[in-house]
């Protein structure tokens, strides 16, 4: 009886708490966030899969480890693209499979798994990243003002440091810049 009176006082301490409702601006704002993102990465991922066989997380990855001089341990390209270990882990195991990357002991310790890219994922990304960037402007760039996408950026690193700060790896921030 008492543990019910306890939940009936919560529930009733949660009614009593209004939400801080969006206005319509703020509404129409979030809604068209959420379908252009959607609608972009989508869009994205469609046109690397039929132009080029690749994903656009296979795409990321590529991008990722030319960035680190073609290798990375695999928890920290999980990290650096905010997925988890597993999916990183399949998408690699796909890409391996297509001769793009390999996976090794890390040779500093011998306890990690490096991911390096191969020549070919080399050659295929060199020959991926102008359609894909052209894409991008076309999609996305192109569409805003030089201020608007500046302002766009600021407010995803606002959004990634808050979401970051919470998570309980926090190692994400440095890879993201």
């Amino acid at each position: 009886m008492r543990e019910e009176q306890g939940t009936d006082a919560t529930r009733e301490a949660w009614s009593r708490r209004e939400p801080r409702w969006l206005d319509a601006d703020q509404q129409r704002s979030w809604r068209a966030l959420v379908l252009g993102t959607t609608l972009l990465f989508d869009r994205l991922d469609e046109d690397l899969r039929r132009q080029h066989g690749l994903s656009l997380v296979e795409y990321e990855i590529l991008v990722r480890l030319s960035e680190s001089d073609g290798s990375l341990r695999m928890a920290r390209l999980a990290h650096s693209l905010a997925h988890s270990r597993s999916r990183v882990t399949h998408t690699v195991k796909r890409m391996e499979n297509a001769g793009l990357v390999e996976r090794c002991g890390a040779s500093e310790d011998g306890r990690g798994v490096v991911c390096r890219m191969t020549e070919r994922g080399d050659l295929v990304l060199r020959n991926v990243a102008p359609s894909h960037v052209e894409h991008v402007r076309t999609y996305l760039v192109d569409l805003a003002s030089p201020d608007d996408f500046a302002a766009v950026g600021r407010v995803m690193d606002a959004v990634s440091d808050r979401l970051i700060s919470d998570h309980p790896e926090r190692e994400l921030r440095d890879d993201r810049r």
